[in-house]
């Protein structure tokens, strides 16, 4: 586990953070402003919102899938990383050009499916470039870096927001920022060429031919508690519309959205780092509760002041769950099906997605706004008791391990 390469390695995880901090730049300078776009300068509804945030995610999901299983099968990650990025980075400009919803779906459509292709095979050779006892914090600082990408593109899009406003229409300053965004998403493709290929443990021949899906029951029983949970996690862009509903400004609703960044990013190493010590579930159970607690916030609202506070919290939420969550799955299984299980976990997970940003909407429109939010408390309080309730770690090693 000590041997000389490994520090040499572990510069993969530093530089795929800095490609994703940069895309992240990319990313969340229109993350925020996407929603508000789409419902106001291009008339959508939250359903059409729904519909296209579904279809999205729904798109990544199964390529999730797939795209582990083949980066196992060739034993090869970089290619599906660097293709990944590149179409994510061309859907910026199409977003600029669109003069409806339609144009915007077929935008988000190439985004996630960039998304899909690369995120598995990344984790996973984020995976392999560690030893298994520092995956924690390596996952832990790889969403810091990515999440510090995020926080410096939200500031970048409110102040650009704020200047340009101040010469044309809030849509048109909205447009303009799809253009701009475009350039720091062009840099991190580039910087892709720096990172290393770590080739995964060889299977057997006749493994590689067939899609190994014996994870043994540990793993299982994580999927099984995360799909719970993400029935009722929709997209964030209903958090945003709320804010919006509660009478926020477009620059108020990006400041909230920097503020969620700020905690995300801070907390997300040193909660990486206690994973590698701490039981994983246990940390995992903290976060649905967190979720679960300012979904109730959401769904309650007394008044507008209280977004800035739930926004601070759900970064907390986040930070205890994203990095640990990739942590845990990759300590249950050995290096040769690390991407395929990976996969399964992120399409399982993302087409749940996808119906939970349908139902939001449809529930938005037809019940009411706060509605979504009672739905995803509710489930996420029921996958937080099954994870506190877990009796055995999950924190432990695959048997075969062959870990790199």
């Amino acid at each position: 586990m000590n041997s000389p390469e490994k520090p040499n390695l572990f510069r993969n995880v530093v530089r795929l953070g800095w490609v994703s901090a940069l895309t992240d730049v990319s990313s969340e300078m229109l993350y925020a402003i996407t929603p508000l776009f789409l419902t106001g300068a291009l008339g959508a509804s939250a359903s059409i919102l729904g519909l296209i945030e579904g279809i999205a995610e729904g798109t990544a999901s199964v390529l999730k899938g797939v795209s582990g299983w083949h980066s196992d099968r060739i034993r090869k990650r970089r290619i599906f990383v660097f293709g990944g990025y590149a179409l994510s980075a061309i859907s910026k400009p199409l977003i600029a050009l669109a003069a409806g919803w339609p144009l915007v779906l077929i935008a988000r459509f190439f985004d996630r499916f960039g998304k899909g292709v690369r995120t598995t095979a990344r984790d996973a050779l984020i995976a392999d470039s560690c030893p298994p006892e520092k995956r924690g914090r390596a996952f832990g600082l790889h969403r810091a870096m990515d999440t510090a990408g995020a926080l410096l593109g939200v500031a970048i899009s409110l102040g650009l927001l704020m200047m340009l406003k101040t010469s044309q229409p809030e849509g048109e300053a909205m447009r303009l920022l799809y253009w701009i965004a475009f350039l720091p998403a062009l840099i991190g493709v580039l910087l892709i060429f720096w990172v290393r290929e770590v080739k995964p443990k060889r299977a057997e021949s006749a493994a590689r031919a067939r899609v190994n899906l014996h994870f043994g029951p540990r793993y299982y029983a994580v999927l099984a508690l995360f799909s719970v949970f993400t029935l009722g996690c929709s997209s964030d862009a209903f958090l945003l519309l709320r804010a919006r509903g509660a009478g926020w400004s477009a620059e108020a609703v990006i400041g909230a959205y920097l503020l969620y960044n700020a905690s995300y990013s801070l907390l997300s190493y040193p909660f990486g780092r206690l994973a590698d010590r701490w039981p994983k579930e246990r940390l995992l159970g903290a976060g649905f509760l967190v979720y679960a607690l300012v979904y109730l916030g959401f769904a309650m609202l007394p008044g507008p002041s209280w977004i800035w506070p739930l926004f601070l919290v759900y970064g907390v939420y986040i930070a205890l769950t994203e990095g640990v969550s990739k942590a845990l799955i990759s300590n249950l299984v050995p290096s040769e099906v690390r991407g395929t299980a990976l996969g399964l976990f992120y399409m399982v997970t993302g087409l749940l997605a996808v119906a939970a940003s349908v139902i939001a909407g449809i529930l938005w429109d037809r019940v009411s706004p706060a509605a979504p939010f009672y739905f995803g408390s509710l489930l996420a309080a029921i996958a937080a008791i099954g994870f506190f309730l877990e009796r055995h770690s999950l924190q432990q090693t695959a048997p075969s391990a062959g870990h790199t």
